[in-house]
């Protein structure tokens, strides 16, 4: 009781050796930049906020083969349109791989676009595609959406390194679009190495965020989203 009651009173400060020196284990920062053009090229609004909504879909490609291997697990992976694949990578004749971009013989995996929505989620980590997306077009309510576009390289700057990953939408509908939803969609081609079978493709929501407000782009106007992935921020 004595002891409980010295803990209560106990007043507990930071070590100064447990703050952030920057110097330890790499940190990882995700941002969202999106910028507002009205009808003459002006801009007229620029949101940023920090984006931490990776999918289960992203988590399932991040992880390594041996992964899989070593646990005997496997991770159902969700396309946009719903269908389904228990996804289990591995070393032998009945692993399913994911490939390398490889045209010649249509077998790629790839960074497909960024898309906007009008709805929202509430749990980001179990999203396999936007709540209400928006369609690519010029009628009421679409946008049209231009190529996405990735840097080349990871640009360093002393500790800090970033790449980034971006996407023009212009809006030629006859009135205002609002934006409340972002996803980064990637393209995926399963494989077997062994049997030389190709799988399928499955296209995939694997980052989410919600905007943390509306974003409306004027008739005639465009927005450019930019996502900005970073070590050591």
């Amino acid at each position: 009781m004595m002891v409980s009651k010295g803990v209560e009173n106990i007043d507990i400060h930071m070590p100064k050796d447990a703050y952030d020196t920057r110097k330890d284990t790499p940190t990882f920062n995700a941002y969202l930049t999106v910028i507002v053009r009205d009808s003459e090229g002006n801009i007229i609004n620029v949101h940023r906020q920090r984006s931490h909504s990776p999918t289960t879909n992203f988590i399932a490609l991040l992880l390594p083969v041996n992964y899989y291997t070593n646990t005997n697990s496997s991770i159902t992976i969700t396309g946009l349109a719903g269908a389904a694949m228990n996804y289990q990578p591995a070393f032998s004749n009945n692993g399913y791989n994911i490939t390398y971009p490889n045209g010649a013989n249509n077998y790629y995996s790839y960074l497909l676009e960024i898309d906007v929505g009008s709805g929202t989620q509430s749990n980001p980590l179990t999203a396999t595609n936007l709540a209400s997306p928006i369609s690519n077009g010029s009628g009421a309510g679409q946008l049209v959406y231009g190529t996405v576009s990735a840097s080349s390289t990871i640009t360093a700057n002393g500790n800090v390194g970033y790449f980034t990953i971006s996407q023009t939408y212009n809006n030629n509908s006859g009135g205002t679009v609002t934006i409340t939803e972002v996803g980064v969609v990637t393209k995926i081609s399963i494989f077997n190495i062994y049997v030389y079978a190709y799988e399928g493709i499955f296209t995939l929501l694997t980052w989410y965020d919600t905007l943390s407000s509306p974003i409306s782009i004027p008739n005639g106007g465009s927005a450019t989203i930019y996502y900005t992935f970073t070590v050591n921020p």
